[in-house]
This record gives structure tokens, sequence and C-alpha cells, in this order.
């Protein structure tokens, strides 16, 4: 298997770089901070009693993601949040996060909020999905 290119000194394609990688950075002495992931999808009455809509607890029935991330000893000015089609990237003078998302996501529509009391950055993305027999 041999993939072609248009350059003969390149060594690798554009298709074959993961999205995302270009902000990835082993040297940069940041900590990772904790962080946890839930699905969340929007029931009724016709899901939860008669089943109608056919959908069930798996994360393929899901409409958006939430990502909790915690920031101790930060403000909210100095968070600075970037997100892409499958990537989420993170940075704040102490910690760094880039996160591949488990789902490609509609960027332009997440929002995200700051719990200060518990020193928590909370971020729903709205997971794009083309239309199959669940959704």
């Amino acid at each position: 298997f041999q993939v072609k290119s248009e350059n003969k000194k390149t060594i690798w394609n554009t298709e074959e770089v993961p999205e995302g990688s270009e902000f990835d950075d082993t040297w940069d002495p940041r900590e990772k901070p904790e962080y946890e992931i839930f699905f969340k999808q929007h029931v009724g009455t016709e899901d939860v009693f008669f089943g109608m809509t056919g959908k069930d607890p798996s994360t393929a029935c899901c409409e958006d993601i939430v990502i909790k991330i915690k920031l101790p000893e930060t403000k909210y000015s100095d968070i600075t949040l970037d997100i892409q089609d499958k990537v989420l990237d993170l940075r704040t003078p102490k910690k760094k996060l880039l996160l591949h998302l488990p789902y490609p996501v509609n960027s332009k529509e997440g929002r995200a909020r700051f719990l200060s009391d518990e020193e928590t950055l909370e971020v729903t993305l709205r997971v794009s999905r083309k239309f199959d027999f669940i959704n």
C-alpha cells in the first residue's frame, strides 16, 4: 500500500494527520486538569413510557456532550478555550488540556460556563450526527 503524493518530498498527506495535532505540544510543562465527560439526551413521555422513538440509554442516542473540567486556583479571565469539530483545546496559565472528542460536534453551537464556587468549567457541545434509524 503506497499513498501517492503531489510533492515527492512529503512524507505524509494532510489527510493522515489527525485533527487537532497542531495544538499538541509535548514540551509544554503545564499539567493536565481533571475532567469528566457526560452524555445528555432529551427524552419525553413518548420515550419513557411508550418507547415510540426507539431511543435507548446508549451514547448513540445522546444529543449533547458535557465536559466538566476542574480548574483550581483559576480565574474566568485566564481561560482560553478553542473548540473544533473533533477537538477541545483549553489553556490556562497553569493547566493545558487537549481533548479529542468521542463524537464530532457542532463547534458553533456550544456553550461554556465557569462555576467559580466549584472551580469547574462546564462545556456543553451539540453532537453533530448524520441521520440514521435512531436519530
